[in-house]
């Protein structure tokens, strides 16, 4: 099944895997502002980051000015994940 976003043709497989290297990047670049590790710990704090991050971004209306959608899911993601990872140590 294909959908279209702009110029942009994803599948549901292609979809899934961008996602996840999404997530996993996030993961790690917000291991590397607030420390962590591990990789299954940054692909579950990017891949949640980047649901909070998406949701934060909206709901506040912030807008990057970016044209590059993959650079922006990028910071969302990442954004997000520090969130997360914050969070989650308070919590502990």
């Amino acid at each position: 099944m294909e959908k279209t976003k702009g110029n942009y043709h994803v599948y549901g497989t292609q979809a899934l895997l961008i996602f996840l290297l999404i997530g996993l990047l996030a993961g790690f670049l917000a291991s590397l502002v607030v420390g962590g590790g591990g990789l299954i710990r940054c692909l579950l704090s990017g891949i949640i980051g980047a649901f909070v991050g998406g949701f934060l971004f909206n709901a506040l209306g912030i807008s990057l000015g970016i044209d590059n959608v993959l650079v922006v899911q990028i910071i969302h993601a990442t954004v997000g994940a520090i969130i997360v990872v914050l969070i989650a140590r308070a919590i502990a």
